[in-house]
């Protein structure tokens, strides 16, 4: 019987060049990784003659390489992943970055920073992949049966203190009002940058239980509104992973009425410009279900309201009615005053709310209750709300072709269109697109005509 052949080992240029990085010694990081083990209850007793053998190839087995990024990223004060390393043993990592609602606190770090490293670095698995509906419904299926994370402490790289946790918060509300007013297209890679840069950082240092849950839940918000900013650039698989990843945070986070809002304003309005009804509903009701007892007045307004938009895609009018109803009842209750509703659903006020029955209508064929909602929608929009007040526009315009106003759906949709040129946004352009689908059959118009030609000229 032959003897198998002998397979060369490639030297792990990757994990050479992160120890150089750090400024370690073969000798110091086994001591490192000795160190990270004990703390997890393994008795490790590597040396410096080990790293040389991880260096000329070798994959360690078990959880010695998820040990040994522990240990690099605590030197280098930033999150470490084993494809970083070059341990990822012949592991697919590159497509499934994103996709899974991690089990572990340190696994969600892991990936969601993988995540971050790989959009900086415009991998094409990321921009080019498409969307599954069971991607979408399976993490909340995880979310709803995972149990709290018991801590999310970590005692290892730079202090993390609560000022860092509002640098946070202050940089995210700045990115939400500059989005709001010129599109994701010229925001979006600041935030992905600041999250890769800054915000791994952060996580991947020294902080206390109560200051890790604040952070964590900070680290969501953005990381949605990187999500968000992905679907307004025309890049929904990518959003997808991010959305995912955001769930995650809010549950390391403790934060329930996140984790839901993540569910019904984020996952479920991805499936629903998909085209995924049965999705929209089945999400919407999972953030219901799972942030009951904790989500305010607001926030219950805005899950119904999602459920609503999934019923009316399904062409189910008396469902959607009384979800709706249900809805505009809750947002009846929230008290302005009280000051409990979170900053994340705080914009969600009437119009927001009629923009969301502007849509049901406009899907159930119900093209007068469409325009009067789409009417209220821009009636209580602010001038700061330029891509909103757009679509709502968009929105009215698709109404009043329903209603063979022709003419003045051209105005109103010109209105928008110019509107929309000082914005960059993939979402108002699909808007604009369905308005000159609805106008086709009525091509031979002077009106539409003229529309055309203007779009033309001016492309969105």
């Amino acid at each position: 019987m032959a003897a198998r052949p002998l397979v060369a080992r490639q030297p792990n240029e990757r994990l050479q060049a992160l120890i150089q990085e750090a400024g370690c010694s073969n000798a110091g990081l086994a001591r490192r990784v000795n160190m990270v083990g004990s703390e997890r209850g393994l008795d490790l007793r590597y040396d410096k003659t080990s790293v040389a053998r991880w260096l000329r190839g070798q994959q360690p087995r078990g959880r010695a390489p998820g040990i040994i990024a522990e240990a690099l990223g605590r030197k280098l004060g930033r999150t470490v992943t084993i494809d970083e390393i070059g341990m990822a043993n012949g592991k697919n990592l590159a497509g499934g970055v994103g996709l899974q609602f991690s089990p572990t606190v340190l696994g969600a770090v892991e990936q969601v920073c993988e995540l971050w490293r790989s959009d900086v670095g415009r991998r094409d698995f990321l921009s080019g992949s498409a969307v599954a509906a069971s991607a979408l419904v399976e993490p909340s299926r995880d979310w709803l049966i995972t149990a709290p994370d018991a801590s999310v402490a970590r005692n290892a790289g730079a202090r993390v203190g609560l000022s860092d946790v509002r640098a946070v918060q202050a940089m995210t509300d700045a990115l939400v009002e500059l989005d709001h007013r010129f599109g994701s297209g010229h925001v979006r890679p600041v935030v992905v940058h600041y999250l890769n840069s800054v915000v791994s950082g952060m996580l991947a240092g020294s902080y206390r239980d109560a200051v890790g849950r604040q952070l964590f839940a900070a680290v969501a918000r953005l990381t949605e509104l990187a999500g968000y900013m992905a679907v307004d650039t025309g890049q929904p698989g990518l959003a997808q992973r991010y959305y995912i990843q955001a769930l995650r945070l809010a549950q390391a986070a403790g934060d329930r009425a996140y984790g839901g809002y993540v569910l019904a304003a984020s996952m479920s309005h991805l499936a629903a410009q998909l085209g995924n009804p049965r999705e929209i509903a089945q999400l919407a009701r999972a953030a219901q279900e799972g942030a009951r007892g904790h989500a305010t007045p607001r926030a219950q307004a805005m899950f119904l309201a999602a459920e609503a938009r999934g019923h009316a895609l399904l062409g189910d009018a008396r469902a959607c009615q009384d979800v709706a109803g249900r809805a505009a009842a809750a947002l009846d209750r929230a008290d302005p005053e009280a000051g409990d509703d979170p900053v994340w659903i705080a914009h969600f006020d009437h119009a927001y709310l009629a923009d969301e029955l502007a849509h049901c209508h406009r899907d159930l064929g119900q093209a007068q209750a469409a325009a009067r909602a789409a009417g209220d929608a821009l009636d209580g929009h602010p001038e700061g709300r330029a891509r909103r007040r757009a679509i709502g526009m968009l929105l009215l315009a698709a109404a009043q072709v329903q209603q063979r106003e022709v003419e003045q759906a051209c105005h109103t949709g010109t209105r928008a269109a110019e509107l929309l040129a000082g914005v960059r946004s993939s979402r108002g352009a699909e808007y604009l697109d369905d308005l000159r689908h609805r106008l086709e059959p009525y091509g031979d118009e002077p009106a539409v005509r003229d529309f055309a030609a203007r779009m033309e000229a001016q492309p969105v």
